[in-house]
């Protein structure tokens, strides 16, 4: 698959999923293999299970009430990179996540390995200068 087009699918299938919390849509986009970064300095998560594992947590205790991505950057070597930012509840206390993944395909289309860097405020609220959201 190349590059745009599994980029594209990405970010379409992350948004939708991340508002309803649906690991298994989320984990039919990544390689059995895959290694995924959820901070610079965590330790990554490593296959498929401790992705799922991952992202089960960190869905636990949030509400989401909006869920936008910026349509892909694509690069070079199947590097591809989106804007996301999503507005939460946690303990009914609004807050807004937002952020960005690199992510790189492999030739089946499938992620192989992906890095997010995040920030939090709290209350909802539009990041300045972030490229369209979808």
């Amino acid at each position: 698959m190349e590059t745009r087009a599994a980029a594209e699918r990405f970010v379409r299938v992350w948004q939708r999923a991340w508002a309803e919390h649906d690991v298994d849509a989320l984990l039919e986009l990544y390689a059995e293999d895959c290694i995924h970064r959820s901070m610079p300095f965590r330790e990554p998560h490593r296959g498929r299970a401790e992705l799922a594992a991952y992202l089960r947590w960190s869905f636990a205790d949030e509400r989401v009430t909006d869920v936008r991505f910026s349509a892909p950057v694509v690069g070079a070597d199947g590097v591809a990179v989106a804007e996301f930012r999503v507005l939460t509840e946690e303990e009914g206390v609004p807050a807004t996540l937002a952020g960005c993944v690199f992510a790189r395909f492999g030739a089946a289309g499938l992620a192989v390995e992906t890095r997010d860097y995040w920030h939090t405020v709290e209350g909802h609220r539009e990041p300045e200068g972030a490229l369209f959201f979808i």
